[in-house]
Order: structure tokens, then sequence, then C-alpha cells
């Protein structure tokens, strides 16, 4: 069955349209907004009973789930790592170290000199955002009911997960490898109560070889620490239990309390430069899957909104130019590696190819033999090959269809919650 491909880039332009409504008219956003995901929450649930590919999501659960522990998993040593970088050179390296010379910053501060201002405000413009592009994965994803995408969508979701998981990852590893100073450097002391003075480890292996010429070339002669620490204050050590581990990771203070859940869950993004950006590859992994999945004008448009996002991360200094553009050529290259759990290509005509080259010699010697009912045998169960095998009573499937709806949509719903600000 041909795929419709009306429906759904009109729709994530109206959220997108809505959804800015909220900067040029709040009263007509307050009033837009329910409305639309009404509309289509409510096509979403009449089109559900008549979606023909429930088989193929049962037997992409298992990665889905998959997908989403590993994510999840990512995330929270993602979370680790953000608070140890922040945290173990203390307050006062984040308040005396500035910025790093960004070119990037530099042209878009001679842009708006040079162009018109109208320009300049739409440069500025505050059109898209992480949750956006979140929300316009999950259009995507649910679009599989409407024969939007290829099915199934569930396996979509855990190759988006999936390539996440992957990327941040890699990140959290990039950013912990060597701590860079932020592009603002009033951020940390505004948002994190850690000590202003460094930790143990700091006071041994940096500090004394920060800013002393003499003990960094004896230091690269000896290749052993051999400088005096200074007097600092003693580290706090709250009892976590088993998670005790934790504390010199998050250096934790008396005012956060004494629970290591409740300070991580207060990470969020870190006051370090974190290479590369988080928020630019959620945006080019969406990107890369419209594309790929749907396709058309509307993944132009994609791609002009990554770039619009890219801008302005730099130019309200969240991140460094370099932290973007690694971000982009990570997400689409991660992206193009993971294509072995779900891919738009069409997968029956490789099966069937495949079955027909097993039985080649089958169907040569019943034509030689003139048996047309073994030819119609052999033709008939190479059509099978490339069919969805069912597999499961319709009961169950039924079952199945309603709890991925109810449990997508409390995703949906965690998704939206928790990134609405961005």
């Amino acid at each position: 069955m041909p795929r419709a491909k009306e429906g759904l880039g009109l729709a994530a332009i109206s959220y997108v349209a809505v959804d800015y409504l909220r900067y040029v008219s709040p009263s007509w956003h307050v009033r837009l907004q329910p409305a639309l995901w009404a509309v289509l929450a409510l096509a979403a649930a009449l089109r559900a009973p008549f979606y023909r590919h429930w088989p193929l999501e049962f037997r992409a659960a298992i990665p889905f789930l998959a997908s989403l522990v590993f994510m999840l998993a990512a995330l929270l040593f993602e979370a680790l790592s953000v608070r140890f970088v922040t945290a173990v050179l203390g307050l006062d390296w984040h308040r005396s170290s500035p910025p790093l010379p960004d070119t990037g910053q530099w042209l878009f501060l001679f842009l708006n000199e040079k162009l018109p201002q109208v320009v300049v405000d739409v440069l500025r413009a505050h059109i898209i955002g992480l949750h956006h592009y979140l929300m316009l994965f999950v259009m995507l994803g649910f679009s599989v009911i409407f024969n939007s995408v290829k099915a199934p969508g569930l396996g979509l979701a855990a190759r988006y997960m999936f390539t996440m998981a992957i990327g941040r990852l890699l990140r959290a590893v990039t950013f912990v490898s060597t701590i860079l100073p932020s592009v603002r450097p009033w951020c940390a002391e505004v948002r994190f109560p850690v000590p202003y003075h460094p930790h143990p480890w700091a006071q041994k292996y940096y500090t004394p070889y920060a800013s002393d010429s003499s003990a960094i070339r004896k230091l690269i002669q000896t290749d052993m620490p051999h400088a005096i620490t200074g007097e600092y204050p003693s580290e706090y050590h709250p009892n976590w239990g088993r998670m005790n581990f934790l504390i010199d990771i998050l250096r934790p203070t008396v005012s956060e309390g004494s629970s290591w859940y409740q300070l991580l869950k207060k990470a969020g993004g870190g006051c370090n430069d974190l290479l590369y950006s988080g928020h630019m590859l959620v945006a080019v992994l969406t990107a890369m899957a419209w594309t790929e999945a749907y396709g058309g004008w509307t993944s132009f448009l994609m791609w002009i909104l990554v770039l619009h996002s890219a801008q302005r991360e730099i130019r309200e200094r969240h991140h460094y130019t370099v932290d973007c553009v690694v971000a982009i050529y990570v997400g689409i290259l991660l992206w193009r590696m993971t294509s072995f759990i779900w891919s738009a290509k069409d997968g029956s005509r490789t099966k069937r190819l495949a079955k027909l080259d097993a039985v080649q010699s089958r169907l040569i010697h019943a034509a030689k033999d003139s048996d047309i009912d073994e030819i119609r045998e052999i033709l008939k169960k190479v059509e099978m090959a490339g069919q969805e095998r069912q597999g499961s009573s319709q009961l169950a499937m039924w079952l199945f269809a309603g709890i991925t709806i109810i449990f997508s949509l409390i995703i949906v719903l965690l998704a939206f919650i928790l990134t609405s600000d961005g």
C-alpha cells in the first residue's frame, strides 16, 4: 500500500507554529494548543483500530524496551558526568576561568551589525526548542497508524533511542576527558551549590600545575606529581550506604540534603562546556529520522530548523561553535550506523529474493518437468516469505495495542512536561 504523505508535514508545521504563538499572541496560544492536541489525539485514537501492522509492532517491542533501558542508563551516566565536571574544580575555578575564544560568536556579532534588523530578529526568535524536536519525533512514530512512514513505529523508536544512547555515552566520555570552561562563567555559582575549593584529586593533580610554568616543565620531565598542595577545607561525607562511592564524583554539600538521588535530579544541564551539544544531538537525530522515514519538502524545512537551533545555541552562549558542529556530524554518522535496527527500505523484497535464490534449483527442475503445481507451490512460498507472520491471537494483538498506546501516551506526556522548559 502506498504511504500517505499529506498530513504529517502539515501537522508538524501546525504544531511548531501554534506553539510559537506563546511569544506572539499568548491568548491565541492558550486556545489553539489544546485544540490542536485534541484533534491529533482523536485522529490517532480513531485510526488505531484499523492499523494492520500490530504483529510487526509486537516483534519490535523487545528491542524497543531494551533501547529504552539502554537510553535511561546512558542518561544516568551522563548526569553523573555533568555533576562531576562541574563540581571537581570548585566554584572559584568557574568564576575565574574566562570563556574560550569562539570565532562563531564573533561571526554572529558581526552579522548583527550588518544584517537588516528583521533578519536578526528572525535569527534570535525562539522558534523551536528541545521539546519540539522530541514531540516531532513522537508525531513521526505515531504516523505509522496513518501509513505515513514504514512500520513498525516501535522499531523506529528503538533505533532513535539506541542512537541517542550511543550519542549520549560518547558525549559524556568526551566532555569528561578534558574539562572546558563555560561560555557563561556565572552559571555554576547560580545553579550548583558545590564547594568553592577544588576536590582533593584536583588539588593534587591539577591546581599546582595550572599556571606555574616551571612546575609544568618539571612535571613533564618526571611524569610524577611533585608539588605540595595547599590547605583546603575538608570534604563533606554524608552516609549514602552502598552509594558512598558516588561522594567523590558528586561532591555533595550540607545544603543539598542527604539523598544522592535528589541531588542528581537537580543536575540538569551542566555549567562547563559539554562537548558536544546534547540539544543539537536531539535535533539532528530527529531530522535524520524525519528525512529517512518521511522525506519530502518538510525534511528540508526540518534541517533549516536544525541550523536555526545551532546558531541560537551559539549566539545565546549555551555552547561554543565547535559543540554544535561536532553534534551535527556525530548525529548524522551515528544514525547512518544504526540502520540494522530499523530502516525505511522495504525488507519484504529482500526476503522474497533470498527465498527465490534458495529454491532456484527446485524451480528450474519443476520448469523442466513442466510441473505447474510444483511451480505454483514454490512461488507461493516465495510470496509468503515477504509477508508478515501473524503468530498471535487477535485478542493478544488488541491487548498489546492498548498497552502500547497507553504506554506511548504516558511517555509523550512525561517528555513534554520534563522538557517544556528546554
